[in-house]
This record gives C-alpha cells, sequence and structure tokens, in this order.
C-alpha cells in the first residue's frame, strides 16, 4: 500500500487540521504570485447563483467564504472522513463526516460536486469517481482540483539529492518514487472514462523562500507520506538536516530558493459546465 491512500497514514496527516493548515499558509505565504487558489477554482464554473454544491473532502473548509461571498445563493454541503479535520471548519451547521467511497446521499442530488487535492488518497479512485458521478444531477458538474505530476520537481530533487548524499551512491540509494494517484495528466483520462467532456486549467506559480525554515517545516509536515520511500538505514531527521545544509547553499548563492509549482482543476460533466456553455453559443450560431 502507498503511503497516501494507508488508513494508518491519513489518520496522522488528517486527524487533526494541523499539518494540512500549516502547508496551506506555507502556498499562502511564500507562493508567487498571490492568488486566491479557491476563489480561482470557483471560478472556473459557470454558475447560475442557486446550485446545491457537495465539497467532498472539505478538511479545512477554505471553499466555504469563497462560495458565500461570491455565490450567497448557493447551498453548500460540507464532508469529509476527518471529525478532527472538521472540528474548526467554517462551515459548522453544513458538514457532514462521511466517505467518498460511499456518499449519504440519494442518486442526482447535486449540481456542483467538489473533490479537491482529496482524490489521491482515496484506495479505489475510479470507483470514487463513480460514487461522486452518481450524486451528480444529469447536467451536473464535477470538479476535482489537483497537481500536475510535474509539480514541485526543485523540492523533489532536493529530498532525492539528500538520500543520495546519506547514502554515498545514487545507485545505493534506491529510492522509492514518489507516486500521485490522482494528478492533472492521470486525473484526465480517468475522468474521460466516465464522463462526456474534461476540461483541464492550469495555474503555474513558485513557492519563493527567502530562507529554509518555511521550507522544512513544509517538508517535515509530510513526514508520514514521505518517510516510507527512504532507503533502509536512511533516517527522517538526517534527510531534513542535508536539505536545509542545499537549501541554505541556493539561498546564499541565488538570494532565494525557488520551487515552480503547478496546480490546476479538471472540470468534468455529462451535460453541464462548458459543454453547456457549448452548445449555448452553438444553438445561437444556429438561429
Amino acid at each position: 500500500m502507498i503511503p497516501s491512500t494507508d488508513p494508518n497514514v491519513l489518520q496522522e496527516q488528517y486527524g487533526s487540521d494541523d499539518k494540512l493548515k500549516l502547508r496551506q499558509m506555507t502556498h499562502d505565504m511564500y507562493s508567487v504570485p498571490k492568488f486566491d487558489f479557491p476563489a480561482w477554482v470557483l471560478s472556473r464554473l459557470p454558475w447560475q447563483g442557486e446550485e446545491i454544491l457537495l465539497d467532498v473532502g472539505t478538511g479545512t473548509g477554505v471553499y466555504v467564504d469563497p462560495v458565500r461571498r461570491t455565490l450567497p445563493n448557493v447551498r453548500y454541503i460540507g464532508l469529509d472522513r476527518s471529525f478532527g479535520m472538521l472540528e474548526h471548519h467554517p462551515g459548522q451547521s453544513h458538514v457532514i463526516v462521511g466517505d467518498a467511497l460511499a456518499l449519504p446521499f440519494p442518486d442526482a442530488t447535486f449540481d456542483v460536486v467538489m473533490a479537491n487535492y482529496m482524490l489521491h488518497h482515496v484506495s479505489d479512485v475510479e470507483g470514487a469517481i463513480r460514487e461522486l458521478k452518481r450524486v451528480l444531477k444529469p447536467k451536473g458538474v464535477l470538479v476535482t482540483a489537483t497537481n500536475s505530476a510535474a509539480t514541485m520537481p526543485e523540492l523533489n530533487f532536493l529530498f532525492q539529492r539528500a538520500i543520495v548524499l546519506l547514502t554515498q551512491s545514487a545507485a545505493g540509494a534506491q529510492i522509492a518514487p514518489i507516486h500521485n494517484a490522482y494528478s492533472l495528466e492521470n486525473g484526465t483520462r480517468m475522468l474521460a472514462r466516465q464522463f462526456l467532456t474534461v476540461v483541464r486549467y492550469d495555474l503555474p506559480s513558485a513557492f519563493v523562500f527567502p530562507h529554509a525554515d518555511p521550507l522544512i517545516h513544509y517538508m517535515d509536515s509530510l513526514r508520514s507520506l514521505r518517510e516510507p520511500l527512504l532507503p533502509k538505514g536512511v533516517l527522517w531527521d538526517d534527510v531534513l538536516l542535508v536539505m536545509r545544509e542545499q537549501a541554505n547553499r541556493v539561498i546564499a548563492a541565488l538570494g532565494e530558493l525557488v520551487i515552480q509549482k503547478v496546480a490546476g482543476v479538471l472540470v468534468a460533466s455529462d451535460g453541464g459546465g462548458a459543454l453547456a456553455d457549448f452548445i449555448h453559443r452553438l444553438k445561437k450560431q444556429q438561429q
């Protein structure tokens, strides 16, 4: 079982909201350019303004305020497996505990279903997509924000470089690959097997770190996900120490450490979203 779907790892990561909030804060403070990612995700849809919205894997509830601010008549419902994640959720009266593989709702309930940054943690991604589609209305829209498989190459290089240095040999390092069960690339293919249309939107940005501390704190928050990938005999604290040294060398030479990011969103539907807009424009042209 890969770490990102291991129940024990997920409990350690998301039993409370502290690790996720640290990473969200790091993105907010050190991303260039500055932008409101949840608002950007919501802007990918042609909202009518009175939809019923399900936010699966709602976590800390970062989409609640953007929905309230820009879509006050949309009915928001949040769902997450972890009670600890929902404990401080800003939409307390509109959240429930539940599983993406067995949603506690009837068929064709929602106009929009969001499953942002959570499908890579599901043991059966294809099954989860079928379940998300089940609760969508026939012209409903599924929104899944995630990262590109190629995001943060510099961070992955620092991680793997530290392992090589600690093992004294690239050949002997035996670094396990970092597997993303749901990315912009493979997610497009998965959704296309179940929906008539899939539209991909990319949003490139970068981390810009003036010193190594926030990078190391960010990395340490991922310990339970990354530590199982280490070769035998390589210790996590030693990896972080070497990563800090390597990052400080880059910052000393260049004044900052830049880590390129590619996030994005996949919007899938059988009749709504971009497809509905296309059909509407086609009909206008034919009149």
